[in-house]
């Protein structure tokens, strides 16, 4: 049997960003600055368009933590990454029910 849709293949320094980022994103306190440098440092081996697709990720996070009442992830993306916080925050601008507010605020549109 053929499968017309295309897969979705991760490069492995993609999925070690993706798993740092998601183990900073879950921990507060001391444990997210335990975690942050390991996110930090997974985001040197991507390449710009993993890094686009990585923000549109994080975007959702956003959107999906805002939608919950959970305090913002932007604000802490700022101080891990600024580039990263860029690519997200314009990601923010591209998805369906979303607008940016003020101070880099998330909330979904009426």
């Amino acid at each position: 049997m053929s499968n017309t849709t295309s897969e979705l293949t991760l490069s492995p320094a993609y999925r070690q960003s993706q798993r740092a980022l998601s183990a900073w994103i879950e921990q507060t306190g001391a444990g997210a600055r335990r975690h942050a440098f390991t996110a930090r440092s997974s985001l040197s081996g991507l390449a710009a368009f993993e890094r686009g697709r990585l923000a549109r990720w994080i975007a959702w996070l956003c959107i999906a933590g805002e939608s919950r009442g959970e305090p913002s992830l932007i604000g802490r993306l700022r101080r891990l990454d600024g580039a990263l916080y860029t690519s997200v925050y314009e990601a923010l601008d591209r998805l369906p029910g979303a607008v940016t507010g003020i101070a880099g605020r998330v909330r979904l549109s009426a």
